[in-house]
């Protein structure tokens, strides 16, 4: 698990808050976005953790603001993203 990790965006350097890599290869398995409990949830967060995902490719996204929280699960395959009534256990992102 990676906290403020580095990547760069169409030439813009930018930190996702949280990145949790798998055990074989470190390849990233999900992000985490936090704002605090006075943000709104809104399509604009949403657009912040895809432009993100755009780099890492992560199957799973979690947007919170500490009082909601978001998760959704991308399939590359199918070009669809699912979301989720709750956090996956670390078992089941694997």
């Amino acid at each position: 698990m990676g906290n403020e990790v580095p990547l760069t965006l169409n030439g813009t350097s930018r930190r996702c808050d949280t990145v949790l890599f798998s055990s074989e290869g470190l390849r990233p398995v999900m992000i985490v976005e936090y704002k605090a409990p006075h943000v709104e949830i809104t399509q604009r967060v949403f657009d912040q953790i895809v432009r993100y995902n755009m780099v890492l490719h992560a199957r799973w996204l979690i947007v919170s603001n500490g009082l909601r929280h978001f998760c959704c699960e991308v399939d590359y395959e199918n070009r669809k993203v699912r979301f989720v009534a709750d956090i996956p256990a670390y078992h089941d992102i694997r």
